[in-house]
Parts: C-alpha cells; sequence; structure tokens
C-alpha cells in the first residue's frame, strides 16, 4: 500500500493564527513560548482557565480508575455525584437530567422531550438563534447561513420571530422587547398555533447571533405565554451558563424559571459534557429509549464537572465574572466613545460584544476583521460573531484578573486604533 498522508478538512478555518502548545490560567502559550491572553476560553468552554490544578487533578485520577462506564450499561459514582451536586444550582424544581456530549446533542434531545411530553410538533426561535449544527439543531438555528445553507430540506415545524436586537432596530431595550413580544403574539396567531407549538427555545444572550442579551422583560413575557398556552420554555444556556453572566444562569437575571435548562461548554472546564435538565414529572413523558448515547455522562468529564463546580464555589467566581464583566465593559466603552466604528458595546458579565458599523449605519465586517488580526498579533485572541461577522466577542476564563481584564482593554484600545487608522 502506497503511504499516504491526511490533513484535516479545508472547511476548518482557525480563528487566530496560534498553534498551542499548553495553556494556563487564562494564557495560551505557542511553541515559541510566546504568551496570549485567551479572551476566547475556547468558545466559553474553559470557565475555570487552561488547565486548572483541581479540575486536572480530578480528571488524572479518575483517568487512572474508570475511564468510561457507560451509562445505560452500568452506573459510575461520579455521574451519581455529579447528577446530585448540580440539583444545589438547578433552578428550583428542574431536578431531573439527561447527559450527552454536546450543545447540539443536547438541544436535539430538548426537542424531542418536548415534543413527546406535549404531543406537538412546532418550535419557536428567534432571529439569531445558535442552537447548534446536526439536523434539527441547525434547523432551529438562524445566527447565519453558513449554518443552514446546502443541507435542505431542513426539519419542518419551525417558526422564527424576531429577538429584541434594541441596536438593530434602533431602539431602546425596552422598546425592542415590546416589539419582540407583539410580534410573537402575531406568529402565534398566523404561523403556529399555540396548540401545535411543544417548545419556545432562547438564548438569555445570543451567542454567535451577535453577543445580545434578552431583556429581563422578554424573558419575563415568554414565561407568560408559555404558561398561558401550555408551551414548554426551553433555555439554551450553552454558553451563558456555570457564571458567565455574571449570575449562575444567564435567565437568572430576569427571575424566570425555565421548564428545561439545557447546559455545556463551562460544564466541565474542556471536557466534552453537556445536559438537559427538566421537572420529574416532565422528564418522565419522555418515550422509553428515546434517550440514551454511547459517550454520554463519561466518567472523566463528570470527574472534571464535579472539580468545576468545586472552583466555580470556593473561588467566587460568579461574583469575579460579574465585578471583571462590569470592568471589562467600562473600558471597552470607553475604547468605542474614542472610535465611532465601535457602534454598540453590549453584554452580560464576562460574555460582551463590540459591533462595529460603518458611517451610514451598515456592518462594517473589515473593521471588525482588522481589529480582531491586530488584537491576536498584539498577543490578545478574540473571536468574532454576528450575521455579518462584525462582531468582535470577549468571553475570557471566569479567573480573569482586573489586572488582565487592563491589559486586555489596552490591546484591544490600540487594536481598534490600527484598524481604523
Amino acid at each position: 500500500m502506497a503511504e499516504q498522508s491526511a490533513e484535516l478538512s479545508p472547511i476548518l478555518k482557525q480563528a487566530t493564527p496560534v498553534l498551542a502548545a499548553r495553556g494556563e490560567g487564562v494564557y495560551i502559550y505557542d511553541e515559541d513560548d510566546r504568551r496570549y491572553l485567551d479572551f476566547t476560553a475556547g468558545i466559553g468552554v474553559t470557565s475555570t482557565g487552561h488547565c486548572h490544578p483541581k479540575v486536572v487533578e480530578a480528571a488524572q485520577r479518575q483517568v487512572a480508575t474508570l475511564v468510561h462506564g457507560q451509562y445505560t450499561t452500568v452506573m459510575h459514582r461520579p455521574l451519581l455525584r455529579l447528577t446530585e451536586r448540580l440539583g444545589s444550582v438547578l433552578p428550583a424544581g428542574v431536578d431531573r437530567l439527561f447527559y450527552v456530549n454536546s450543545g447540539s446533542e443536547a438541544v436535539e434531545a430538548s426537542l424531542r422531550l418536548a415534543r413527546q411530553a406535549t404531543g406537538r410538533q412546532n418550535a419557536i426561535v428567534f432571529q439569531g438563534s445558535f442552537h447548534g449544527r446536526t439536523m434539527a439543531a441547525a434547523s432551529l438555528t438562524t445566527s447565519g447561513v453558513k449554518i443552514r445553507a446546502g443541507i435542505g430540506p431542513l426539519m419542518p415545524g419551525v417558526a422564527v420571530s424576531p429577538f429584541p436586537y434594541a441596536y438593530r432596530y434602533g431602539m431602546s431595550e425596552e422598546q425592542a422587547s415590546e416589539f419582540a413580544l407583539r410580534e410573537l403574539d402575531y406568529l402565534l396567531a398566523t404561523v403556529s398555533s399555540p396548540k401545535d407549538t411543544a417548545a419556545i427555545f432562547i438564548e438569555p444572550v445570543l451567542g454567535e447571533g451577535g453577543y445580545v442579551p434578552a431583556p429581563a422583560s422578554f424573558l419575563t413575557g415568554l414565561r407568560e405565554r408559555a404558561d398561558r398556552h401550555g408551551i414548554l420554555l426551553v433555555m439554551d444556556e450553552v454558553q451563558t451558563g456555570f457564571g458567565r453572566t455574571g449570575r449562575f444562569w444567564g435567565h437568572d437575571h430576569a427571575g424566570v424559571r425555565p421548564d428545561i435548562v439545557i447546559t455545556a461548554k463551562g460544564l466541565a472546564s474542556g471536557f466534552p459534557l453537556s445536559a438537559i435538565a427538566a421537572p420529574s414529572e416532565l422528564m418522565e413523558k419522555a418515550w422509553p429509549g428515546s434517550q440514551g448515547g454511547t459517550y454520554g455522562g463519561n466518567a472523566v468529564s463528570c470527574a472534571a464537572a464535579l472539580a468545576t463546580l468545586d472552583v466555580i464555589e470556593e473561588e467566587g467566581l460568579v461574583d469575579n465574572a460579574a465585578q471583571m464583566g462590569e470592568r471589562l465593559h467600562k473600558g471597552l466603552a470607553q475604547v468605542a466613545d474614542a472610535h465611532s466604528v465601535v457602534g454598540d458595546v453590549r453584554g452580560l458579565g464576562l460574555m460582551i460584544g463590540n459591533e462595529f458599523t460603518a458611517a451610514d449605519g451598515s456592518p462594517d465586517t473589515e473593521a471588525a476583521a482588522r481589529a480582531h488580526r491586530a488584537a491576536a498579533d498584539k498577543g490578545l485572541l478574540l473571536l468574532t460573531c454576528g450575521p455579518h461577522g462584525n462582531v468582535v466577542r470577549m468571553i475570557p476564563p471566569l479567573i480573569v484578573t482586573a489586572d488582565q481584564v487592563d491589559a486586555a482593554v489596552e490591546i484591544w484600545a490600540e487594536s481598534v486604533a490600527q484598524a481604523t487608522a
């Protein structure tokens, strides 16, 4: 057989030029040992920082004991301990869990549960939503056509309603909330009958759609409509959960209780693990055999998740996210005040977006890309998002310090100045 080498798919494009050799806390080091401030956190995954000693120790200990105990074949203690522990942070009454590996899988499991539990087929999502790349999850995703293009026909039964994107509509947050709720009512009257609607899926802060927080009044309005029509309210907390927004869950800012919570990303500090949580009476309506999977609830991932919860609690990372997020937002707002191309700075906690807008009000994708590249050159790793790629997002680990925030703001100010010179 002739020798051949393989390469990654050419469709996979890196957001930064870094070839990572190791990670430590808020920093990534390349193979030349150059240090970078990592304000991507693996898209919000390394919540406790890279290689937190407590998480590393827990994973190493578990690897030497049991790597894979397939949880519909045998049960293992890390999964039982994690389930019990999550009960202390989940919303009251949301007390049953099902584990899988990725956010997309958890979204699909939530949709399956909602349809089986209600006997209804439709789902409502909001413009700009990102719920995943697998077929059903992609059908729920409207953050950009790249997720949906070329794979149709997509799953039927999905209706899309406006998200209260105040900056895009030129409205105040409350005006945008009122507008989006009116449009949702119109959609229920014209597109998806409440009697056909199983669930409303919502991100408390749009992720890939541009880092746009949902006003509390909007989430409250969704809860009221869900109750009125017997529709399930599903909170996609894949990116916003586990302290990211300065509260443990993104929906905590609004004080609403979801029917289903989806969690992933920061759950296990970089190990693949996701879950859905629902009340007992709801989870019991799932049909026999509808929940399962080979790798779900992996023992090493569960051990890492337990250690992650310990670190979040012991180091006060939810409060730190709130305090450092406020400091970061203030610094970024000052940069925006000095550069009109940054039209909006928004977010919750350590989940902040900088939207680049041209003088005519159109998205300035090129300026965002230049600032993004300049920041990487200067040692600050960031990501872009939004349908036009004109939002530069900052999502550092929850352990970030004031000095690291200030260093990032300084680099960002230089990068924006360079990008607009």
